[in-house]
């Protein structure tokens, strides 16, 4: 199974799911993207050295690695949870992939998060509801105020709320739908993605 080779190979452990009861009502709980999504929505989103990846909620790293050993993108990760914060600290020190140095991890509040002004792709697999969903968004435009760049948004999985707020925000675009026919039957199994609109 390919998730057993990427982890194997660069000796990280991404793969556990949060089980049991989630505390919180504005946090959703942990699951990492899978792999073979990860593989067919890159297949069809080109990335470049200079792009620069937050992900928001990203657990113990997943995305992060990925982006970073098979594109040499920057990859920042997002993550209130301790726990998960400090696995995907572990999971940097153990790292044997390319690109180390392009990834980092921050251990804060999504809403909180300064927005660096290199970053140009954001990613999103439903991490929180859409209230901070929507502060998140204003913060990465207040960003763009300080330095006009291109800015993606990818929602993979992504929840109705979400995906109505950026098609009703006068700022965003649709630029990208990559479904996961025959990856699994589900419909929501897909990737949008929606550019800022210059």
């Amino acid at each position: 199974m390919q998730t057993v080779n990427y982890e194997e190979n660069w000796n990280i452990k991404t793969a556990d799911i949060q089980m049991g009861i989630h505390r919180s009502y504005t946090y959703h709980r942990y699951e990492p993207t899978p792999y073979e999504a990860l593989d067919a929505f890159f297949e069809k989103y080109k990335v470049t050295l200079q792009d620069h990846f937050i992900d928001f909620g990203c657990g113990k790293g997943r995305l992060n690695f990925y982006v970073a050993n098979q594109f040499g993108a920057k990859a920042t990760g997002i993550e209130m949870n301790e726990l998960f914060y400090k696995d995907s600290l572990m999971n940097l020190a153990d790292y044997r992939g390319k690109y180390k140095e392009k990834i980092a991890f921050e251990h804060v509040m999504a809403e909180d998060f300064d927005i660096m002004l290199s970053a140009n792709r954001f990613y999103f697999f439903n991490p929180f509801t859409v209230d901070i969903f929507r502060s998140v968004i204003n913060n990465i435009l207040l960003s763009v105020e300080k330095v006009n760049r291109p800015v993606n948004i990818i929602l993979y999985y992504p929840a109705p709320d979400y995906v109505y707020f950026l098609e009703e925000h006068p700022m965003f675009s649709y630029k990208l739908e990559v479904p996961l026919e025959g990856y699994n039957k589900n419909a929501n199994e897909r990737f949008l993605v929606y550019e800022l609109a210059f």
